[in-house]
């Protein structure tokens, strides 16, 4: 059974509280979901109207992977990485739905990047593949915005990945999917610019949080962002870029200059 756990402030009560999403409703949790334990619902009930939607989590730390999709490998003429390429995004870039994603006056050229990501649920270090998924809490939608063109002038990636606003999460954390064969898509203003499926990941979720923990000590709430599939494109002064990742949801964000 799929349990989706989302972040929230209630309108009327601007602390975030956590709480299970089921469609037009948020059931308050007692206890903090990353402790390990059973995660109780306690009495408590907000409309989905009547809150806001943060990002489900608040990492230490974003851990991207770049070049992981066959079909994106192909699309740049690239060579199949023998090992995960990863950077981090550090979390200021962290915003939840609906929250603006603002262009900053440093780069003249700003894409979207649709991405399955992972939400670490244990401190893991040194796992292995086999033990991967023990350590995960669930998977949501995340974007990678990139300053396509910083990228391209600095070689590095941190400049192009860091700024603020620059990581939408959301809109909840998913327990209890299969991530191997997940539909993916990214749409601008409703056309459709990426679509693929996590099948053509090119390194598994389970080889990239073991490759992950093998480096660094991974934290609960940490993100893994998985890569994105062919169809990057810009976004521009009042598009609407939405990801929407099957069995997860569908994470909107508005664009500002």
């Amino acid at each position: 059974m799929t349990v989706h756990i989302c972040r929230f402030a209630a309108l009327d009560n601007p602390r975030p509280q956590y709480g299970i999403l089921d469609y037009d409703r948020i059931q308050v949790i007692d206890t903090d979901p990353f402790d390990n334990g059973d995660i109780t619902a306690s009495t408590g009930c907000y409309g989905l109207k009547d809150v806001r939607l943060l990002a489900p989590c608040s990492p230490t730390k974003i851990v991207a992977v770049g070049l992981n999709y066959r079909d994106h490998a192909a699309e740049l003429g690239m060579k199949i990485p023998e090992e995960p390429l990863i950077f981090l995004k550090p979390s200021t870039c962290v915003i939840g739905p609906g929250d603006k994603i603002v262009i900053p006056s440093m780069s003249k050229r700003v894409d979207h990047e649709a991405e399955l990501g992972i939400v670490i649920g244990k401190k893991a270090k040194n796992i292995s593949d086999k033990e991967a998924m023990d350590v995960i809490m669930g998977f949501t939608c995340l974007n990678d915005v990139t300053a396509r063109d910083l990228q391209y002038k600095d070689v590095q990636f941190t400049r192009a990945k860091s700024f603020d606003t620059f990581c939408p999460i959301g809109p909840s954390i998913v327990k209890g999917i299969d991530p191997s064969s997940l539909d993916i898509t990214c749409t601008v203003n409703g056309e459709i610019r990426q679509s693929s499926n996590t099948s053509n990941l090119i390194h598994s979720v389970p080889e990239v949080v073991s490759f992950i923990s093998r480096i660094m000590t991974l934290l609960p709430g940490d993100v893994i962002a998985t890569g994105t599939p062919p169809g990057i494109s810009q976004l521009n002064h009042g598009d609407t870029v939405t990801v929407t990742i099957k069995h997860i949801g569908s994470l909107t964000n508005p664009v500002s200059a």
